[in-house]
């Protein structure tokens, strides 16, 4: 690529917006599905950033390409939010109500609780507790304030009946700021769909404060989670509860409970034997069921150009195709099951033990295995598909 090619642009959203295109689809959070890692006094502190209009740091959007649909005509491609998801859901969920899923996997709404009396030396947010309730200068939840019924004359009449005390110009004053965090502004920076992951991940670490690397099993991971046309959300859960699953069995039952959707896909019975299961030879993680998963059925190795592929790249037009990214789709679904394949994992466990290596602490690499298990995958359907014929 010339090295004088814009490779991104600057934008502006407020708060708003970016909640809107979210839910309109327009812009794709892949991480909503996955366990929010924030405590609750980091989304704390994020409310009172906005409040005071504070700086929060730039979202790095990457613009999928431009996608040519089967009857001929083009689709512009979707965009992913690749950094700035754990902010844009801890708004999300403080000033929306929306759910979040804790590492357990248990939707929760974590709640702000706001006091508009407060100043210098006064907490004005916090992460509600029983005794925010009983306070009644406090807000216990201020997404009470952002919901498109409040009504702010009721809700200033009632808080000074509470609080008889308080003048109600100053209450007016502090829900009107509140309410302002709607429209405050967040910078977001746009990659153009021309890039590869090479360049991305590089510019992610150069604005990227904390110096987080993103690796092209992420990558792939956010462009599964982002499809909606082949399948790929769902694909997605079935990569992270099978990675959780065989480290934590326990947790089956948590899953019964929680994903009703998901336990009535057909991942949910390939994947139901980990729950008897506590071997921990190899506990893969998603890089490792990507990889081999990947490998044996499209034999290549770049996880690269799996997310170029989902994409529907044609690598000798130098274009993207909706026919490509939907074969690739159903090629990867078809390995993931053959990688959660109860046969297919125990005889390779087997396979492993036979080997020598009884215990995790024998084994030097991880990326060792999932050569192997490629192979055995490989070896396995090649086959079956020599006695078909």
């Amino acid at each position: 690529m010339n090295p004088t090619y814009d490779k991104y642009t600057v934008t502006q959203y407020s708060v708003n917006s970016i909640l809107g295109s979210i839910e309109s689809g327009e812009i794709a959070i892949p991480e909503i599905q996955r366990p929010f890692v924030w405590k609750g006094s980091q989304v704390r502190d994020l409310i009172d950033s906005l409040y005071n209009g504070y700086p929060t740091g730039y979202l790095i959007i990457w613009q999928n390409p431009t996608i040519r649909l089967k009857d001929g005509s083009n689709a512009t491609g979707k965009k992913v939010l690749i950094d700035g998801q754990q902010r844009i859901t801890a708004i999300m969920t403080a000033i929306s109500g929306q759910p979040i899923l804790t590492e357990d996997y248990v939707q929760k709404t974590i709640r702000i609780a706001f006091n508009p009396l407060a100043d210098n030396d006064e907490s004005r947010f916090e992460v509600q507790t029983p005794i925010h309730f009983k306070d009644k200068k406090w807000i216990p939840d201020i997404s009470v304030v952002f919901k498109p019924d409040f009504d702010s004359f009721s809700f200033i009449t009632q808080y000074i009946q509470d609080n008889p005390e308080v003048n109600a110009t100053d209450i007016n004053k502090a829900l009107t700021n509140l309410s302002g965090i709607k429209n405050c502004q967040i910078g977001a920076i746009m990659l153009v769909p021309e890039l590869d992951i090479g360049e991305v991940t590089e510019i992610f670490v150069r604005i990227n404060s904390q110096g987080k690397r993103l690796n092209q099993a992420d990558f792939a991971m956010s462009k599964i989670a982002a499809d909606e046309k082949y399948g790929g959300n769902m694909l997605r859960k079935a990569i992270d509860y099978f990675c959780h699953l065989a480290v934590d069995p326990a947790f089956y039952s948590v899953l019964k409970e929680s994903d009703k959707e998901f336990m009535e896909s057909e991942y949910a019975q390939k994947l139901s034997w980990l729950k008897d299961d506590n071997g921990d030879i190899y506990d893969p993680d998603f890089s490792d069921m990507l990889r081999v998963s990947f490998m044996h059925k499209f034999t290549r190795g770049k996880l690269g150009d799996l997310v170029s592929l989902l994409s529907g790249r044609n690598f000798l037009e130098r274009t993207y195709e909706e026919n490509i990214a939907q074969e690739s789709f159903i090629k990867l679904h078809d390995g993931v099951m053959n990688f959660m394949n109860e046969y297919n994992f125990q005889q390779f466990v087997l396979a492993i033990k036979a080997a020598g290596f009884i215990s995790p602490k024998l084994l030097n690499s991880k990326m060792t295995l999932d050569f192997a298990y490629t192979l055995l995958l490989i070896l396995n359907y090649s086959r079956l598909n020599y006695k078909a014929a």
